[in-house]
């Protein structure tokens, strides 16, 4: 098979389609079946649609959402009601299981895959990418709470709503410069 051109129409769908696909399978597989299947779209995006060192955005994105919903969790925003929520297990190290499911920490790194590609265009945006970021990432994790059976804590969505937006904000200013 061959590499999809980055950049066209084609990879676009694809990307955004491969995102919602991994998307539903946490947020309704958990983390087992959400394990399998966004490790077969990371690894599709890339070989496929992957350009030069964009692993390190996908590990970036991987480390920020251990630390921010990790933190969440810590802070009492997650409930999962005795569902899954040992990233690791009980034995995950000296600090033992963190309060973040597999399935959720995944999204993180499937978000990233779109940055580059079928979200490329909003980085020359930096208010549009900012409000983007303030809406669309709480109503992501509205929407997974509500499909997975997860409570969330009153004040963990206008907190998504600050963390995505600034992040959405540095993704605009880190990417959105004009090439040289």
């Amino acid at each position: 098979m061959t590499r999809l051109d980055a950049n066209g129409w084609a990879a676009s769908v694809v990307n955004i389609l491969a995102f919602q696909v991994g998307w539903f399978a946490c947020v309704l597989g958990g983390s087992a079946i959400g394990a399998v299947v966004a490790a077969l779209i990371l690894t599709a995006h890339l070989y496929w649609l992957g350009q030069p060192r964009e692993w390190r955005l996908l590990a970036a994105f991987a480390t920020l959402g251990l630390v921010i919903d990790g933190s969440f969790g810590l802070l009492g925003g997650f409930d999962f009601a005795g569902g899954d929520t040992a990233l690791a297990g009980a034995g995950a190290g000296p600090w033992g299981a963190l309060p973040l499911p597999l399935w959720l920490w995944l999204l993180w790194p499937l978000f990233a895959t779109l940055p580059l590609h079928s979200l490329s265009w909003l980085w020359r945006r930096p208010w549009l990418a900012a409000l983007g970021g303030a809406t669309s990432g709480p109503l992501s994790y509205l929407a997974g709470a509500r499909l997975s059976g997860v409570e969330l804590a009153p004040w963990l969505l206008p907190a998504e709503a600050l963390v995505w937006a600034v992040l959405c904000l540095g993704l605009s200013y880190r990417l959105g410069r004009a090439p040289s």
